[in-house]
């Protein structure tokens, strides 16, 4: 049995219909999905505090995924400080294009997590 928890950065409050945002750490929002044997178990909706950030939004936006457990992180790109975080945290990245509607997102990596 595989359990993961995937966060993807997103513009809204869609859940699966939403789409990839094309920033992270200024994305409006987090689509958290907890996948058990390759089916979505749970989806909820992360509202993105680091936002009103000036600087340093993407290691904020990565200590908060990490604080909630996240194994994965989809997002368009990472910026270093962002992408070493998640290194450091055994948080695997997986680039995805703006726009992809996220259930597809995510059927793609629970496929290639099984």
């Amino acid at each position: 049995m595989v359990n993961l928890r995937i966060a993807v950065a997103t513009n809204g409050k869609d859940g699966v219909e939403d789409i990839v945002s094309n920033v992270f750490g200024r994305a409006k929002t987090f689509t958290i999905i907890d996948a058990q044997n390759e089916k979505v178990a749970n989806v909820r909706i992360l509202e993105n505090t680091a936002i009103t950030y000036h600087h340093g939004a993407g290691p904020i936006a990565v200590k908060t995924l990490v604080d909630e457990g996240v194994n994965v992180v989809l997002a368009n790109e990472l910026g270093y400080g962002a992408a070493e975080l998640l290194k450091q945290h055994n948080v695997k990245f997986i680039s995805v294009k703006p726009g992809t509607n996220v259930k597809d997102a995510t059927k793609k990596v629970l496929h290639t997590h099984k």
